[in-house]
């Protein structure tokens, strides 16, 4: 996680992983990436909202999420700026920008300018970064 910024959420490495499965913990620990087409949220569109794995902070709306073929799950925005910290991430030969939980420093996916209007941003986020709340 960012070594300049101190979260509110503060948890131990062993904390993280008793708290966490093991691809969940990969995911929002190590900053990997679940395979396409394979996480239990990318055809998921039931009404709710998706909260952070780490710390439970919400994050995306339903009313959000869109199909964006890519096999991830994808919003067009989070629930407001605030709950999302966006971190320049220059793996893999290429920059982009890594989006993580501003609360616990959880990495979530990524965001990128090819979403639909009005934001123009697609969010694509692991399913293993989050949890699916329904309304009550």
């Amino acid at each position: 996680m960012s070594a300049d910024k101190t979260y509110k959420v503060q948890k131990s490495d062993a904390e993280w992983r008793a708290a966490l499965d093991p691809m969940q913990y990969r995911v929002a620990r190590n900053a990997a990436t679940e395979p396409p087409f394979t996480g239990k949220y990318w055809d998921h569109f039931k009404a709710g909202r998706y909260n952070c794995v780490g710390c439970g902070t919400p994050l995306f709306a339903s009313d959000t999420k869109f199909d964006a073929g890519c096999g991830w799950p994808s919003y067009s925005q989070p629930i407001n700026a605030e709950v999302i910290e966006r971190v320049v991430d220059k793996t893999l030969g290429m920059v982009r920008v890594e989006v993580r939980c501003n609360n616990c420093g959880s990495h979530l996916g990524h965001v990128f300018e090819d979403g639909p209007k009005p934001t123009g941003e697609r969010f694509c986020i692991n399913s293993a970064a989050i949890n699916f709340e329904s309304p009550r």
